[in-house]
C-alpha cells in the first residue's frame, strides 16, 4: 500500500506519463521505497536498508546502499546541482538487497530484471528532484515529495 502511494506521488513529481515509461518507473520506484521501509517480506533487508534513517524516509538509506556498492559518484551527481550520471540495471541489482528488488517487482507485476531496468531509468531524476538544495532533506518521504511537487 505504501509503495502504491509513493508511486503515485513520484509519478506526479516526475511528470506522470510524459516520457513513455516514466509512470511505470515511478510506480516501481515507489514499490521499492515501500519495500525498503520494511513493508512486507524481507524484513531483514528492510531493516538493513534503513541504515539508521527514520523508517518513513528510506531515501537516505537507499543512497547509502548505492554509495557502499561503488555508486557514490552517481548518487552524488543526482543530489548535486550538476548533470545526473546514469546507472545501469545491473548496478541497481548489485546495490539493492535481493528481497527488496523482488518485493518491488512482485508488487508491480514484473520481473526483477525489468524492475531494475525501470529503477535505473527513473532513479537519477527522482533523487535529483527530491534533493533540490543539494542534500537529502529530513522528514517523511511523502512530505518531501509533496513539497517538491508544489
Amino acid at each position: 500500500m505504501a509503495g502504491n502511494d509513493l508511486g503515485s506521488l513520484l509519478g506526479g513529481l516526475l511528470g506522470g506519463g510524459g516520457q513513455g515509461g516514466s509512470g511505470g518507473g515511478a510506480n516501481i520506484l515507489g514499490s521499492l521505497l515501500g519495500a525498503l521501509m520494511g513493508g512486507g517480506a524481507g524484513g531483514a533487508g528492510g531493516g538493513q536498508a534503513a541504515g539508521g534513517n527514520p523508517a518513513n524516509n528510506p531515501l537516505g538509506g537507499l543512497l547509502d546502499m548505492l554509495t557502499k556498492s561503488g555508486l557514490a559518484d552517481q548518487a552524488q551527481s543526482w543530489i548535486g546541482t550538476g548533470e545526473n550520471q546514469p546507472v545501469s540495471a545491473d548496478q541497481i541489482k548489485e546495490a539493492l538487497p535481493d528481497g527488496a528488488l523482488q518485493q518491488a517487482a512482485e508488487q508491480a507485476g514484473i520481473s526483477p530484471e525489468q524492475a531494475a531496468d525501470e529503477i535505473a531509468q527513473v532513479l537519477p531524476q527522482a533523487v535529483d528532484k527530491l534533493t533540490p538544495q543539494g542534500q537529502v532533506p529530513s522528514g517523511s518521504l511523502e512530505d518531501i515529495i509533496r513539497a517538491q511537487a508544489i
